[in-house]
């Protein structure tokens, strides 16, 4: 547990603000909101970093959500400016476009759009929603990244979906810090503390990553586990998973080995 959430939440307060103020200091914070915990959180401390005019709140239903009035009471909460903008037919769109290449279907062995591609689909669809809602601003946007330390240790996010954006506050915080700081918040307690789930599978969280939130904050937290069956997932999980937060390599010719990197440009 966070020994000072108070500190921890004024100091996250502080770092949003400075983040602004060198990315765009007229910039609109832009989140989509699902109404579960992450994205509450965060939408939470960019209103109060920027007030709540700055920041925008995207609902993005693929045509039915079934805890849709979780996002709205969220954002009514907040007071902060929303959206809803449905990716159903873009869905179906490239779901039939994917499903219908026959070429495609040949190369890879599939009779129509694998599950795996089906279920990370919705968040890419997302991602580039909120990007072009952010293009749309007039002082221009920056999408916040909600994605939390204990998800991002094992790689439970989706590639350039919700593993993108511009700035994470929350990728330095546990799942149970998160919780401290959303009650912190004074946010309500059923859209921090409902039980989680991607929205996609029709799976909670835990019960898809195959171990509980506690016991991966612990060995986060210590590298224990006390149940050896969710050490090696967990483990396994972080050694797959592991691209997802790297940059992605790049080939830099021998001879100019020691040109500067594009952050001393």
């Amino acid at each position: 547990m966070l020994k000072n959430p108070e500190k921890t939440m004024n100091e996250l307060i502080d770092w949003i603000r400075g983040y602004f103020e060198y990315n765009g200091p007229s910039c609109t914070a832009v989140i989509g909101i699902s109404g579960g915990k992450d994205s509450s959180v965060a939408a939470a401390l960019c209103a109060r970093a920027l007030g709540p005019e700055r920041v925008l709140g995207v609902l993005m239903p693929n045509d039915v959500q079934s805890d849709i009035d979780d996002a709205k009471l969220l954002v009514e909460s907040l007071g902060i400016p929303c959206v809803i903008l449905n990716i159903g037919d873009a869905y179906r769109a490239m779901e039939g476009m994917i499903s219908g290449n026959t070429e495609l279907l040949r190369i890879t062995g599939q009779t129509s759009i694998s599950r795996d591609a089906a279920i990370n689909l919705p968040p890419r669809l997302r991602m580039a929603t909120l990007y072009a809602a952010a293009q749309m601003l007039k002082n221009g946007g920056r999408v916040v990244n909600t994605c939390n330390l204990s998800e991002d240790y094992v790689g439970y996010s989706t590639k350039y979906g919700d593993a993108a954006g511009d700035f994470s506050p929350l990728s330095g915080l546990l799942v149970h810090e998160v919780l401290q700081i959303g009650d912190l918040l004074g946010l309500p307690e059923k859209l921090v503390h409902k039980t989680p789930s991607d929205g996609l599978s029709g799976m909670s969280d835990e019960d898809k990553l195959g171990f509980t939130y506690a016991e991966l904050d612990h060995y986060v937290l210590t590298g224990e586990c006390e149940n050896e069956e969710s050490k090696r997932r967990i483990e396994r999980l972080h050694r797959l998973n592991l691209h997802k937060l790297r940059l992605i390599p790049k080939y830099v010719p021998e001879e100019d080995a020691d040109r500067r990197d594009i952050d001393e440009i």
